[in-house]
């Protein structure tokens, strides 16, 4: 409740820069938040604003770089969402609050790729979420891939379902439009073939439409 209470004086009082100030101490909470086996907590720039997007961990190169999406999969990523807001890369990231379930690298299974967090691993991330989400009560929310289509919208079968659908639903007590995206990997064929490529089009056009984005980037479908 208190934090409920510091965002909503933040939106009527401190505006823009209020609730940036409130997402650095989330963010400050999230760099003292160290489990072991995992890297350094990686997280996107404080943004005040509406569009809220969820990927599902770093990867192992983003703890360099300091910031998500750094590496392959975020090239594709904001190729995608250039095609949506028709803004590139760094506009996307002053634009849009980019989180993710677990905030920092999961490590390696032993196959040698990237594991994906357990269910009580993605809980014990998922306070950050929701006070982040409290704090900007986001219009349009973009979940990116499997794990954080499951998180946001409790679906876990295939994925085809609800790529290229908008949905309304309550978030961590927000009600927000939900347009689900595949993860961009690079060692994904989901999206480059049949019905992937197709329900990846429909998602972009729905971003595109939506009257968030529109206010967001100035774009006109």
């Amino acid at each position: 409740m208190a934090v409920a209470g510091a965002a909503g004086r933040a939106r009527r009082g401190g505006g823009a820069e209020g609730t940036v100030a409130l997402l650095r101490a989330v963010q400050r909470d999230i760099a003292a938040f160290r489990p072991r086996g995992f890297g350094p907590p990686v997280h996107g720039a404080p943004v005040a604003t509406r569009i809220f997007l969820l990927g599902q961990a770093p990867g192992p190169h983003e703890a360099r770089f300091g910031r998500p999406f750094a590496w392959t999969a975020g090239k594709t990523l904001f190729r995608w969402l250039e095609r949506a807001t028709g803004a590139g890369e760094e506009d996307v990231r002053a634009r849009i609050y980019i989180a993710a379930v677990v905030r920092c690298f999961p490590g390696k299974t032993a196959g040698g790729g990237d594991r994906v967090p357990s269910a009580e691993e993605c809980a014990r991330w998922r306070g950050f979420a929701a006070r982040e989400i409290e704090i900007l009560r986001p219009r349009l929310v973009l979940p990116v891939g499997r794990l954080a289509i499951q998180e946001v919208l409790g679906h876990a079968g295939p994925i085809a379902e609800v790529v290229g659908r908008k949905t309304r639903v309550h978030y961590h007590g927000v009600e927000t439009d939900v347009i689900p995206l595949p993860h961009p990997s690079g060692a994904s064929t989901w999206f480059k073939v049949e019905p992937g490529r197709r329900l990846l089009d429909e998602a972009l056009r729905l971003i595109a439409d939506h009257p968030e984005v529109v206010r967001t980037f100035g774009r006109q479908g």
